[in-house]
């Protein structure tokens, strides 16, 4: 299948991106560097919206298996995606690329409120909108609120930066005979259990259509690769 060239993207980031070799923590050199690469999208002249999870910093899951209440441990989850999202938009801000946080929980001194128009304008002035927060209630990934806020924002892809290049049969670092699709439906997804994102956001891709791309985040370059439509990483799409 010939790869699209995107007007429009949803960038995912894991928590765990930020925090590079050491597991926890913002690691300002992957930071330097996943800002660069948001740079040299906007500068191919695409428009961009981020979400950021929080799992550097503290995951909500995680304490709620450890005896915390799940809302209360999925709220301090939430706001971790906060201070994810301003050192993100800092790191870009000094590299001169208009950036915006919307939080869908209220905080005015440090971001806008997510309200969905002005995010769509924020993106047609040629700004990077970042979405924190998650949806503002507990029980709801970052994964589905990426495959939200891509369908509220009329995105043409989501594209999801991992530590692989793609989507494998089984976890490449832990299975050396595991092989690399390069296209894959969202009902294979599904029905082999592959870890690519939860279940509520890759059903809401395909439910409305919205294609997934999963790349490497490590190599440079590959970002741009991935939005100008060149065969990187797998595409996740509603037939083969």
């Amino acid at each position: 299948m010939k790869r699209e060239k995107y007007k429009r993207v949803l960038l995912k980031l894991s928590g765990e991106a930020l925090a590079g070799d050491a597991g926890y923590g913002i690691d300002t050199d992957v930071l330097e560097v996943i800002a660069n690469e948001i740079k040299s999208m906007r500068e191919a002249g695409v428009e961009v919206c981020i979400v950021v999870g929080g799992g550097n910093i503290f995951r909500g899951v995680k304490g709620a298996t450890k005896g915390m209440d799940r809302a209360s441990a999925d709220y301090m989850g939430m706001l971790a995606t906060v201070l994810n999202c301003i050192a993100l938009q800092d790191a870009l801000e000094r590299k001169k690329v208009n950036t915006r946080v919307q939080s869908a929980i209220e905080m005015r001194a440090i971001a806008e409120p997510y309200i969905r128009r002005k995010a769509i304008r924020h993106l047609e002035k040629g700004r990077v909108v970042i979405f924190a927060a998650g949806v503002g209630s507990p029980y709801f990934t970052t994964d589905t609120t990426a495959a939200l806020r891509a369908m509220e924002m009329n995105c043409n892809v989501l594209i999801k930066g991992t530590s692989v290049d793609g989507i494998y049969t089984a976890d490449p670092k832990l299975d050396k005979t595991a092989t690399r699709f390069d296209e894959i439906t969202y009902m294979d997804v599904l029905q082999r259990g592959l870890k690519v994102m939860d279940t509520t956001a890759i059903t809401l891709c395909m439910d409305n259509k919205l294609p997934i791309i999963v790349f490497n985040l490590r190599e440079t370059g590959t970002m741009l690769k991935v939005v100008q439509g060149d065969h990187v990483g797998t595409l996740v799409h509603k037939t083969n």
